[in-house]
């Protein structure tokens, strides 16, 4: 059956006074050749994910932080209450800029519970998220030059280049060798070339993270707004349970 018959049909059994949505065959073509697109466009991040998530070896988010959200964030002190109004309006405004965030502090502070909020928020809008060390990726890109690799050096910088969050944890933990900081340096510059977002987690000052990733690294950091957050409180991790 045609548009042209489709589009009869749909007029001679439509009630009195309801305005069709498609003025024409074409439009109603338009329609379809667009769904089409749009679907073969999710399926194409999907598989992208699921490509990234079996090289990498773990999913984007790991089971420690999959319930993490900005409601069961532990927000006693000023400072904290600070990090979480910040946390959730950088979720909130996500879409219409493309600056970054970068968390630092000790360990056990919530640096990785509120990233995982921001994330588990943006994967309920049907936004695509991946948090992955800094450590764990440069072995990956060292596996794409041995022979039978799953995806080639550059696969693997497309697809982390596409998905719409990219945090990077760990930072500060790499050998903090030249190489290191081309792959970081390529990552930050073309995500942010493509106006897309780069998350950063890290126990260094601005001093030590400044010295380990170079300046230009982090002057690509402070564009469109990029926010610093100091989680500069005692850890609370012996708190948590089972």
């Amino acid at each position: 059956m045609s548009a042209f018959d489709v589009l009869k049909r749909l007029r001679a059994v439509m009630p009195e006074g309801v305005t069709p949505k498609f003025e024409s065959a074409a439009d109603l073509m338009a329609w379809h050749q667009e769904q089409g697109r749009l679907t073969a466009a999710r399926i194409a991040e999907q598989n992208r994910l699921t490509r990234l998530q079996s090289v990498l070896g773990r999913s984007g988010i790991q089971e420690l932080h999959r319930t993490c959200t900005f409601q069961n964030y532990n927000a006693e002190l000023a400072g904290q209450q600070h990090a979480l109004a910040k946390s959730k309006a950088w979720a909130a405004k996500f879409g219409t800029g493309f600056g970054g965030f970068i968390f630092s502090g000790g360990c056990g502070t919530g640096k990785n519970h509120l990233a995982a909020a921001i994330g588990n928020a943006l994967l309920g809008d049907g936004k695509s998220v991946l948090v992955v060390t800094v450590p764990d990726l440069m072995m990956r890109f060292r596996e794409t030059y041995q022979t039978g690799s799953k995806l080639s050096e550059s696969d693997l910088m497309n697809d982390l280049c596409n998905v719409d969050l990219l945090v990077l944890d760990d930072i500060g933990v790499q050998r903090g060798n030249t190489n290191e900081n081309v792959v970081l340096f390529q990552i930050v510059d073309r995500r942010l070339s493509n106006k897309k977002p780069v998350g950063m987690l890290t126990n260094l000052d601005s001093t030590a993270l400044t010295e380990l990733l170079g300046p230009r690294i982090m002057d690509r950091m402070t564009m469109d707004g990029g926010m610093w957050i100091n989680f500069d409180w005692p850890s609370y991790r012996r708190s948590v349970k089972s």
